[in-house]
């Protein structure tokens, strides 16, 4: 999985990229077909946003997560795109129980 990181508004250190990166490629045991992951945070006064964009095999997901602190934002997407990553793998997996012919 390729991970690109950016931080709007401001400069992050190398340690807040890094726990990013980390808990990002935990996402890989959920499902094996993730072409990228983009993780995009930004500051907005007192509010700290995190936003993953992560390329599946014909689609994007996105999840967007804020809170005061940029930790507990990342924290809360890479969760939320855990039970996104679930749902989809089971999508796929109904969808091609689904188109197999019965005899």
């Amino acid at each position: 999985m390729r991970i690109n990181f950016t931080a709007r508004h401001y400069k992050s250190s190398p340690r807040l990229k890094e726990y990013a990166q980390n808990e990002v490629s935990r996402l890989e045991k959920f499902y094996d077909g993730i072409v990228s992951c983009d993780i995009i945070l930004d500051y907005q006064k007192e509010i700290q946003i995190a936003e993953l964009n992560v390329t599946v095999y014909g689609q994007v997901l996105t999840v967007i997560e804020k809170s005061d602190d940029i930790y507990k934002s990342i924290d809360m997407a890479v969760q939320k795109m855990e039970r996104k990553l679930k749902r989809y793998k089971e999508k796929k997996f109904q969808q091609y129980a689904n188109s197999k012919p019965t005899v």
